[in-house]
């Protein structure tokens, strides 16, 4: 049932960035970049494995690292970190092009997308 309802999440998450990605409102399309990304991020973890339960539960490593396994019932914790950082790295990027954004409505005095093309 966790399978269904995450794949329905970053099915709508991909399905609403795509969408605001073909806006013509520049703010819109940073959005969409924004959404795509959390979208990934969101894949990401579901793949990385979703289990109940807490790490005090049962020893990840065990032995003195000549016998050291990971149990089944443990999430992948390189994946959580990476996802973490992507986010950092992402909310970053978001707030760069929000001021890139703003930059260009100063200089051209429009955000719309295809009437940026068309000057010269």
């Amino acid at each position: 049932m966790t399978a269904v309802v995450l794949a329905a999440v970053v099915g709508a998450l991909f399905a609403l960035g795509t969408f605001l990605l073909l806006r013509r409102d520049l703010i819109r399309v940073v959005w969409g970049l924004a959404i795509i990304s959390q979208a990934a991020n969101v894949y990401l973890l579901a793949m990385g494995g979703i289990t109940e339960g807490t790490a005090e539960t049962v020893p990840v490593l065990e032995g003195h690292g000549h016998d050291i396994h990971v149990p089944v019932g443990i999430a992948d914790p390189l994946v959580q970190a990476l996802v973490l950082t992507a986010i950092v790295i992402g909310f970053g990027m978001t707030a760069f092009a929000l001021v890139l954004s703003y930059r260009v409505y100063e200089e051209h005095d429009t955000l719309d997308v295809s009437e940026l093309g068309d000057r010269e």
